[in-house]
């Protein structure tokens, strides 16, 4: 682990422990019921017996699979065309209003319609990832692809780089921060999408049906145990997935230096 990495670490476990400090102390004030807000070492317990039963590691499971499913599907479908998009106006002309008029519809507004078409289940929460986690996708790699200096792209040409060198060799390199930009963005938005989703359209599986249905009951312990579960799947991505794939691609073609400078 480098030194920019380890200090990173120590600053975000920092911040955690001011948070669950911030929290404690509420939990313990008096202000709210213990029912409704419980001690740290409440939700710790709710989680560890969660976890050791099995329940907890089986609703994220299934949370994950819809949304790593839906996830992938705006990859393959939205990298692609917001590409297109910034090489060729024509694409861009007859997509782009399409983009800006969907965009604004929350991707949970479109639960009801569909489980009117597809039912409950799987289905529809992958779906609604889908499409909460597509436009990012798009915009931003349309937006890196359009922001690619178009020096580079006459000094290519005018050296013998034919489309396909053109886009590996300076396109991509160059659309990078955007295009990893997007898929944090959108990963975020897919976590809202299937956590939404699974309040109204899951059965019995997911985190967030176990979230609704413990509000049900008022299981404050059992809600907090999930939330701290997706935040830990977050961060665990945030850090590992994403942060290696910008420096891999970002830090590696030297954008960063190159957007700075």
């Amino acid at each position: 682990m480098t030194p920019d990495q380890t200090r990173s670490l120590i600053r975000a476990a920092a911040t955690l422990l001011v948070a669950a400090a911030c929290y404690e102390l509420m939990a313990r004030s008096g202000i709210f019921p213990r029912a409704l807000l419980p001690t740290l070492p409440k939700v710790a317990g709710t989680l560890f017996d969660l976890l050791a039963d099995g329940t907890m590691l089986r609703h994220a499971f299934y949370t994950l699979y819809r949304m790593l499913t839906g996830f992938a599907l705006a990859i393959v479908v939205g990298l692609p065309l917001g590409i297109l998009m910034g090489r060729f106006r024509p694409i861009e002309n007859f997509f782009l209003p399409l983009t800006s008029a969907l965009m604004p519809i929350p991707s949970l507004a479109w639960v009801p319609v569909f489980i009117l078409w597809f039912g409950l289940g799987n289905t529809v929460s992958i779906l609604i990832v889908f499409y909460a986690a597509m436009f990012p996708m798009v915009l931003n790699a349309w937006s890196g692809v359009r922001s690619v200096n178009q020096l580079w792209l006459r000094a290519a040409g005018a050296m013998g780089a034919d489309e396909t060198a053109l886009f590996w060799k300076v396109i991509l390199p160059g659309a990078s921060p955007f295009i990893v930009t997007g898929l944090r963005q959108a990963f975020l938005r897919s976590w809202i999408a299937v956590v939404g989703a699974e309040m109204i359209a899951a059965s019995d599986w997911g985190l967030g049906w176990v979230i609704y249905d413990a509000k049900e009951f008022l299981n404050a312990d059992v809600m907090l145990a999930s939330l701290a579960v997706i935040g830990l799947i977050g961060f665990t991505f945030e850090r590992l997935v994403f942060g290696a794939l910008e420096r891999v691609t970002v830090q590696r073609w030297g954008m960063v230096r190159a957007a700075k400078g």
